[in-house]
């Protein structure tokens, strides 16, 4: 079976899934189930690369590696009928839900993947052994699944690099695609764990998406005033020159201008960013912060503060009540100064 239906084939073993071999690509998608409009826009975009002859296949598993305690495990929502109709609806033909024994045969693994460097870091520090079992995992499903392409969110950036990395240091044959973040409309990103957060936490919950956005913001004004000055020969003399006419304002401007520096970017995204968390953390529920961290795509080390171009994400983790939330947004630095 390989066209689009509204009810997708349920299925819970390998063997059953190699059955249902397509006759074009296989797209994968990923989820530990709890399926929202985040996962579902994964589907749909795997929908797409595959086209009507190929195979969109969404994977529900939650794996018992990737969590710390049993409480957290056993707290995780399992909402399996539901994700059926969320996955059908946005246009996979099979939903791959194997038992914790199909997947670990034996028991948990003795070898594993490990995330290396980069999955010690931000994430990996928070939560120890997250990534090795995240890896290990994924490329279990990967050669169960046997895809062409597997679609993963870039809410999850440190875990999308990781795959990325994983998938060109191992060789496996498959492409990993990556999906824009999906927001409600007050900003928070999609998340399963949004459910288990009450009106007022959410509230003080708001302010992840907000401190990217200020973060955001305040970069785009950096560079504009960079521009203007490169543009206008802005200096001090001239905002002192308007300034003895009485053009205070004009002149407060031209001193803006002519003190934008090239190198001022990541020290004013952090800066911005922490205002907005900071305030959150005396809010009623507190947010108390874990992380807020602008870091390079390829690794997750930080930027430096004198860095004028490039790639970057800002990262955020925090936790509200009982709830941890992760957040992040792509930036790019353009200044162009480092010639």
């Amino acid at each position: 079976m390989t066209a689009t239906t509204s009810v997708p084939a349920l299925l819970n073993t390998a063997a059953e899934l190699h059955a249902y071999a397509p006759e074009g690509r296989r797209a994968v998608v990923m989820t530990m189930g709890a399926l929202h409009e985040g996962h579902a826009s994964l589907i749909r975009a795997a929908r797409a690369h595959a086209g009507p002859a190929g195979q969109v296949v969404v994977t529900v598993f939650v794996n018992p590696l990737q969590f710390g305690e049993a409480a957290d495990l056993d707290r995780y929502p399992r909402t399996l009928e539901a994700d059926l109709s969320v996955a059908g609806a946005a246009g996979a033909d099979v939903v791959f839900a194997p038992s914790v024994d199909e997947v670990y045969p034996g028991g948990e693994p003795q070898v594993r993947i490990s995330a290396g460097p980069m999955g010690e870091r931000l994430e990996g520090a928070s939560r120890p052994g997250h990534f090795d079992g995240m890896l290990t995992v994924v490329a279990k499903l990967l050669h169960l699944t046997r895809p062409d392409t597997a679609f993963f969110g870039q809410k999850d950036a440190q875990q999308l690099a990781l795959i990325r990395r994983m998938a060109r240091d191992l060789n496996f044959p498959v492409e990993i695609a990556g999906v824009e973040t999906v927001r409600e409309p007050d900003g928070l990103a999609l998340s399963s764990r949004n459910r288990f957060l009450d009106a007022h936490e959410r509230r003080t919950a708001l302010a992840l998406s907000r401190a990217l956005f200020a973060a955001r913001d305040r970069l785009a004004a950096q560079q504009a005033l960079h521009a203007r000055a490169r543009a206008t020969g802005a200096t001090e003399d001239r905002a002192a020159g308007l300034n003895r006419l009485g053009e205070a304002r004009l002149a407060a401007d031209a001193q803006a201008v002519a003190r934008a520096r090239p190198d001022a970017g990541p020290a004013a995204v952090r800066a911005a960013a922490r205002a907005v968390l900071e305030d959150a953390g005396a809010a009623s529920p507190p947010l108390d912060l874990d992380y807020v961290a602008l870091v390079d795509p390829a690794d997750f080390t930080e930027i430096p503060d004198d860095r004028t171009s490039g790639e970057a994400i800002l990262a955020v983790a925090a936790r509200v009540g009982a709830t941890r939330l992760i957040d992040n947004i792509p930036l790019t630095f353009g200044f162009g100064a480092t010639s």
